[in-house]
């Protein structure tokens, strides 16, 4: 079988991809909000406040000899006079403690809706396995420290969710997410890098459900943090703050390392169409050509008859950029990047889809829309805004039909491990109920991947089909 696809065909899918991958990355960075929960309280915890501490009592705590010496424990302006702990049993009083804020943090409790949450978040760290990768922080605070460059590993990162146990100036790094502490409230931000918690395992940073806000315990203060600024023009519950963040995010770089693959991707095949002209396809070339020509065949040429050439390379650029994301963050402990479940990356994707449909509307289809000839004039008030709302609507089902598919097969797979945990019960206290849970988490979390392998390349193929048919309406001529 000859080669279908000439080496033009791939250079201009080359050109349209490298603007496609820079037009993503600067609208996501622009309207970035990673869904950050890193404020919140994983562990199911108490969230009563108890800020008023006065007649406890430390006396008959038996057995707990090692809650004794205190030495190196900043305790000032936290009074314990009196404290009664008389009803607090031995093996809950070790983990189950509340802090400045007056959130408690048991970590004997496993939250299996607050780790799958933290699954499918960005994050300014990188992890593969156990193993967490620094990655670049780049934030700016226009009115107060100005542009600051560092490493996130200077935050001495530690923990499940990435918590930071030191501060870079103002900065802190909760559950992976960089945040700054709010002005006026006396936090020591001018002295530099400053120890937050002596223990790695001490729980310092909460959120309150009630007003959405994160907060951070140290030396008995709780201090409120600020979130970066988001352009989500509060859609999403971001805003402008402080300072901004221009941090290379866990799903910025892996949006990097598929846009690089894929680019030398390209570049083989192009080379292989180059030396290989005239015979059959053979390696690389022979997987990616049937795809190549399914997506032009069953979907450039039917929808845009013979326009279909001019917009091949776009449509080409989305089906393998979303295609790639999509396999990439099925990796198994390989960071778990969740970009294509990101609003920003998204959103992203279909305003550029947008953009291109709109601009390359016709008269007939602007006329569709606002003037709709032969339809009588009452009736164009009722449909003009109605055709209206659709250029808006169409590019808003593209986000959100693919961030719901991808983000919900991730979560659904974290949920599925978490059952492990939910059925061993606190601490492993069933391992009977844990060995049957594992067992049945382990044949659903294999169906989920195998589905959401299948789901990968349908919802690439779906954002793509849709965009060739709105294409095909802006393009279409009219009928006389």
């Amino acid at each position: 079988m000859l080669s279908t696809v000439n080496t033009l065909q791939i250079k201009r899918l080359l050109l349209t991809f490298s603007l496609v991958v820079v037009g993503a990355l600067g609208t996501a960075l622009w309207a970035q909000h990673d869904h950050d929960h890193s404020g919140e309280d994983h562990s199911g915890h108490d969230h009563a406040q108890h800020d008023d501490h006065s007649g406890h009592d430390h006396s008959g705590h038996d057995g707990h000899d090692h809650h004794d010496d205190h030495s190196g424990h900043d305790h000032s302006g936290a009074d314990h006079s009196g404290h009664d702990h008389g009803s607090h049993d031995g093996g809950s009083h070790g983990g189950h403690a509340a802090n400045a804020c007056g959130h408690h943090h048991d970590p004997s409790i496993f939250d299996a809706g607050g780790t799958a949450f933290h699954h499918i978040a960005d994050a300014n760290v990188y992890s593969i396995g156990p193993f967490s990768i620094p990655l670049p922080c780049i934030v700016y605070a226009p009115n107060h420290e100005g542009w600051s460059f560092f490493l996130s590993s200077a935050f001495k990162i530690h923990g499940a969710h990435g918590d930071g146990s030191q501060s870079v100036g103002p900065y802190v790094l909760n559950g992976g997410t960089v945040m700054r502490v709010k002005d006026g409230q006396g936090f020591p931000k001018t002295e530099g890098n400053v120890q937050l918690a002596s223990d790695p395992h001490d729980h310092i940073f909460s959120h309150n459900e009630e007003d959405g806000l994160a907060y951070m315990s140290f030396n008995g203060k709780c201090y409120e943090l600020e979130r970066k600024s988001t352009a989500d023009f509060g859609l999403f519950g971001g805003g402008i703050t402080s300072f901004y963040d221009f941090s290379l995010t866990k799903n910025v770089v892996a949006m990097l390392l598929v846009s690089l693959f894929l680019m030398l991707m390209f570049f083989s095949i192009a080379r292989a169409y180059r030396d290989r002209d005239g015979q059959a396809p053979s390696g690389l070339q022979g997987f990616i050509e049937p795809i190549f020509v399914f997506i032009q065949d069953e979907v450039a040429k039917p929808f845009l008859g013979h326009y279909w050439e001019r917009y091949l390379p776009f449509l080409m650029s989305i089906f393998f950029f979303i295609l790639g994301l999509n396999l990439f963050g099925q990796i198994p402990f390989f960071g778990g990047a969740n970009a294509t479940g990101n609003l920003a990356l998204t959103m992203a994707l279909a305003v550029i889809a947008a953009l291109v449909v709109n601009f390359s509307g016709n008269k007939h289809y602007w006329e569709h829309i606002f003037w709709m000839p032969g339809v009588p004039a009452w009736v164009k008030t009722i449909l003009t805004p109605v055709e209206l709302l659709g250029v808006f609507i169409k590019p808003l089902t593209l986000m959100l039909r693919l961030f719901a598919n991808i983000t919900a097969g991730h979560m659904v797979m974290v949920i599925f491990v978490g059952l492990i945990f939910v059925f061993g019960g606190t601490q492993g206290a069933n391992p009977p109920a844990s060995l049957g849970a594992a067992a049945a988490s382990t044949i659903l979390t294999l169906f989920m991947m195998a589905i959401e392998l299948l789901v990968a390349f349908l919802q690439a193929f779906v954002f793509t089909i849709l965009t060739a048919s709105y294409l095909s309406a802006a393009k279409e001529e009219a009928h006389h």
